[in-house]
């Protein structure tokens, strides 16, 4: 496996933001996660998005971070917030999630990020016990869909 930085515009960022999009629309019967998102979300040092290539160089992860700070979406002042981490259905169960994972925390605590966050949902349980198992906690409910009775927020300290 090979990981590499990209913006969240790149074409390979783009297929594999389609193939989760149409893996949320199938658990939950929607279009997908409606969350604003922007390329420049996602430009250091305020974030990092990684693709994760196998040795045929076919994109088969990615996952990034976000700068938040104090909002009105619940937010607090250091926080990064996890989006967009996805492993094609063929690569899952290699700890390539952990990988990209351990790989955005480090990046965020290096740009001075006090707490990573993410948001998923009770129809995900494969990223609920990823999380879990590498150091997530429950937290107060944050972001787009914090009033969905299906949400789910974690954090863990950086």
């Amino acid at each position: 496996m090979h990981i590499h930085r990209a913006s969240f515009d790149h074409p390979d960022a783009v297929k594999l933001n389609d193939q989760v999009q149409a893996e949320y629309g199938v658990r939950y019967g929607d279009d997908g996660d409606a969350t604003p998102l922007a390329p420049t979300d996602f430009e250091p040092p305020d974030g990092l998005y990684l693709i994760a290539y196998d040795e045929l160089g076919t994109p088969v992860a990615s996952g990034g971070w976000r700068a938040q700070d104090e909002n009105g979406e619940g937010n607090a002042d250091g926080d990064a917030e996890l989006k967009r981490m996805y492993v094609v259905e063929r690569m899952r169960g290699q700890g390539l999630a952990r990988r990209i994972l351990a790989a955005l925390e480090e990046d965020a605590r290096a740009a001075g990020r006090t707490r990573m966050v993410l948001e998923t949902g009770a129809k995900q349980p494969e990223a609920v016990a990823l999380y879990t198992s590498s150091g997530y906690e429950p937290c107060a409910k944050f972001g787009y869909y914090r009033f969905h009775e299906l949400s789910l927020c974690y954090a863990k300290a950086l």
